[in-house]
């Protein structure tokens, strides 16, 4: 999954991944096509996903909400029950004239949205189009300027027939376990809404005996760890790269701590005087290592990349700091910027990161 962020100090978080993951050849147009066009992919609840995992996450969208103790959630079944009616119009709707933009569906709710948020009462028509999408009833199917576009899911999504429990299972855990490469075994399977598909305890049992996953210890870290047991044959070839904060090898927070040693918080919503590293911080990795981190906001009117700041590890080393240096340039040039400026670095680095 490619998580969604319409925060964009430097680019918007999802073509801040592909650009660390596929390289600086990477150009946003590409995911608009996949997306509109090709449709081999589809927005889902802040994510982009495979229309091949489809079948996996019809689980989900069917449990929608899901089964819990959670206030939301409650107050979610109570919406979309007093507001049957409301639902019923808005499907028709999209069926008779769609695709529509949420501003065009006008507010018809029985039961207003209210639950002491931001968008109590206006918010009413948006939370009912998420309800639905989240159920698989509605999607996205495209954007004028910053508006969604929403029409049936059943006129853009294929028809998959459900996937029998235990092959559910094991394809969640194959799936996720070859994307994560190690994983504490307690963490493998869950999908959307913290659900997790009966039987995936047995199938990652089943593929610990096949071979295909491999119980490890990792030294100085606590836990039952797995790996792909493909992923282990692998050679490995490291780059330098920026990473966005939303990137799957550290949105784990604890995870990046316990393997990488790296401490790491997204500080947007942290006041200013109380930020340590800054706003929208990449962490660099450089081969197997997070050496560094820096704090960019990309101009677009004076195509000037600006780095606020640069932070260097601890146990970051001399050379690391050319490293640092390059993935900056690197982005800024796929980014089109015409001049980097670089503030607030460490000592020891100077020289590189200002040269």
């Amino acid at each position: 999954m490619l998580q969604m962020d319409p925060t964009s100090a430097v680019a918007r978080t999802e073509h801040l991944v592909l650009y660390s993951r596929l390289g600086p050849r990477y150009r946003p147009a590409a995911l608009d096509r996949a997306l509109w066009q090709d449709r081999t992919l589809f927005e889902y609840r802040a994510f982009i996903l495979p229309v091949s995992d489809l079948g996996i996450h019809r689980a989900t969208m069917r449990a929608y909400p899901p089964p819990s103790n959670f206030a939301r959630h409650d107050w979610v079944r109570r919406f979309l029950r007093e507001n049957a009616a409301f639902r019923r119009h808005i499907l028709g709707r999209l069926r008779e004239e769609g695709p529509l933009r949420t501003r065009d569906i006008e507010n018809r709710t029985k039961l207003e949205w209210r639950t002491g948020g931001w968008n109590d009462g206006d918010g009413s028509v948006s939370m009912m189009l998420e309800m639905l999408w989240a159920r698989g009833e509605v999607m996205i199917v495209g954007r004028e300027g910053q508006q969604r576009l929403w029409d049936l899911a059943e006129r853009r999504l294929p028809d998959v027939a459900p996937i029998p429990a235990a092959a559910l299972a094991r394809q969640v855990v194959k799936r996720q376990l070859a994307a994560a490469g190690i994983a504490r075994a307690s963490m493998i399977g869950y999908l959307f809404d913290g659900l997790k598909p009966a039987g995936c305890d047995r199938a990652l049992a089943a593929l610990v005996r096949e071979g295909s996953a491999v119980p490890v210890t990792i030294e100085g870290v606590r836990g039952e760890w797995v790996a792909d047991a493909a992923a282990l044959e692998q050679p490995f070839r490291g780059r330098t790269v920026s990473l966005s904060p939303f990137d799957r090898l550290i949105h784990d927070r604890v995870r990046t701590q316990a393997l990488f040693g790296f401490e790491y918080r997204l500080e947007i919503y942290v006041p200013r005087a109380k930020r340590r590293w800054g706003y929208f911080v990449l962490p660099v990795l450089r081969g197997d290592r997070l050496v560094g981190r820096f704090d960019p906001r990309f101009d677009k009117e004076t195509r000037v990349l600006h780095v606020a700041s640069v932070h260097a590890e601890e146990d970051a080393r001399t050379g690391d700091a050319e490293a640092v240096r390059r993935s900056i340039d690197e982005l800024a040039r796929w980014l089109g910027a015409e001049d980097v400026r670089v503030g607030n670095t460490p000592a020891r680095w100077r020289p590189a990161l200002r040269g």
